[in-house]
């Protein structure tokens, strides 16, 4: 843990790369929207605890993944991509078991009302259009081949170059 997170101090956040997101347009009927809302808050509860910006940025990540080529086109599409492989899923929680365990009681309606207001437009501006995160205590192989942008608290965020 101490090595991975020397490495990845070590790495810059290179600011002027980061590229402001647009507020997103959700086009779907209000069970759609509750759907799009659940995923968003679930994503954000189990990646980010109950820490509100991450919670933001985790949703801005998943908002922003929907818009970039590559990604599944819908909100759930996005946060559930790979959860039917042991390996290769695109947040953690989706299949290394940790849905089996009940998630903290506290954080479900902060990550419902940030859910609702980023499917109505709000932008968390310290990510930019950041389309991939890690914990500062891992080095993904993936690393090199994006510009970090940002940091929230133990997450380390990235865009495409």
């Amino acid at each position: 843990m101490a090595q991975a997170r020397a490495s990845n101090a070590l790495v810059p956040i290179v600011v002027k790369e980061r590229s402001p997101a647009k507020r997103f347009r959700f086009r779907g009927g209000p069970a759609a929207r509750e759907q799009a809302t659940e995923c968003l808050a679930t994503v954000a509860l189990y990646e980010a605890g109950s820490d509100r910006d991450g919670q933001r940025a985790v949703i801005q990540v998943v908002l922003n993944r929907v818009r970039a080529p590559g990604f599944p086109k819908t909100v759930c599409g996005v946060v559930y991509q790979g959860s039917n492989r042991t390996t290769g899923c695109q947040f953690s929680f989706t299949c290394d078991g940790s849905q089996t365990r009940r998630p903290e009681r506290n954080g479900w309606e902060q990550a419902r009302r940030a859910a609702r207001r980023a499917l109505g437009g709000y932008v968390y501006a310290p990510v930019g259009r950041a389309t991939h995160y890690h914990t500062d205590w891992l080095v993904p192989y993936w690393r090199s081949s994006l510009v970090k942008v940002a940091t929230v608290r133990s997450h380390i965020f990235y865009q495409r170059r």
